[in-house]
């Protein structure tokens, strides 16, 4: 009796995760759905009245903001592996005995709240802050460059905030690289940027594939860098979510700004699979 119920225990795992997933996942997605179908005002009340056209206004009215995002998303993208892959490889291949001390440097910031991380980049990119402060009265800037309000504000917070999520998963994954098979790349006459292009590139890759997903996704969504950083020339697709939740209290387009940029996450990260062989990464 207990054999032939045996493999029903790995499912029984899943239970707990299903059941929390189905409750503050599945069944809030359900009810925006609804929400996003239904017309009137907060004062009048809202109706059912499956108003599937407010989908392609939404998108028409609200494009640049949804390009913006994703242009926004895709540089910080770029930018957190350009500079964590240098910082992953260096804390796995040559930390020693510090990796433990390189790791907590690279995780500290989650000590802190998001909030105060970017009210930071605020205090240090202001007009009069630190860095252009001290660069203006060296006459090495004018007086009227600035960078708060400017997009290069926003992508740096948010290349700064998301950041460890790059930097942590191609660690993983270059310490699980062996180095005997750059070693034998080396013996078998392959130069140092040759090994490292057939056999540390390649095997790193579960990481790069990983690490753009837990950058890029989370960045296209953000509003808070955008808000404190930027200004309405930089506004992203989240703070207009937001504002429409909270402020103009449109509940059914902001509902269904939200169903688009999920999908539109959704079908990238689809493309992007299928470009890198993501389904093999995973695999291997």
């Amino acid at each position: 009796m207990l054999r032939r119920y045996r493999g029903l225990v790995p499912y029984l795992f899943l239970v707990p995760g299903g059941l929390w997933l189905l409750a503050f996942f599945v069944v809030p997605m359900l009810v925006m759905a609804s929400v996003s179908l239904q017309q009137g005002s907060l004062s009048t009340g809202y109706e059912l009245t499956w108003n599937f056209g407010i989908y392609p206004e939404a998108i028409v009215h609200w494009a640049p903001q949804f390009v913006r995002s994703i242009v926004y998303s895709l540089i910080v993208t770029v930018l957190t592996l350009a500079i964590g892959y240098p910082m992953a490889y260096t804390i796995a291949f040559l930390g020693g005995r510090l990796k433990n001390v390189l790791l907590l440097l690279v995780i500290l910031p989650f000590f802190t709240s998001f909030l105060i991380r970017t009210l930071s980049w605020k205090l240090i990119l202001a007009d009069n802050g630190i860095v252009l402060g001290t660069l203006k009265e060296a006459g090495l800037l004018a007086e009227s460059f600035r960078l708060i309000a400017t997009p290069i504000a926003v992508i740096s917070g948010l290349t700064y905030n998301f950041l460890p999520f790059m930097v942590l998963p191609l660690y993983v994954a270059l310490e699980k690289v062996d180095p005997r098979l750059v070693e034998a790349a080396t013996d078998l006459y392959a130069s140092r940027l040759q090994a490292f292009l057939r056999v540390t590139l390649p095997l790193s890759m579960p990481g790069v594939f990983a690490g753009s997903l837990l950058t890029f996704i989370p960045a296209v969504g953000d509003f808070i860098n955008a808000a404190i950083l930027g200004s309405r020339d930089t506004t992203m697709i989240g703070n207009v979510i937001q504002r429409l939740f909270l402020n103009t209290n449109d509940y059914p387009q902001a509902a269904a700004l939200g169903f688009v940029l999920m999908a539109a996450i959704l079908a990238m990260v689809i493309v992007y699979a299928r470009v890198v062989g993501g389904e093999e990464l995973t695999q291997g």
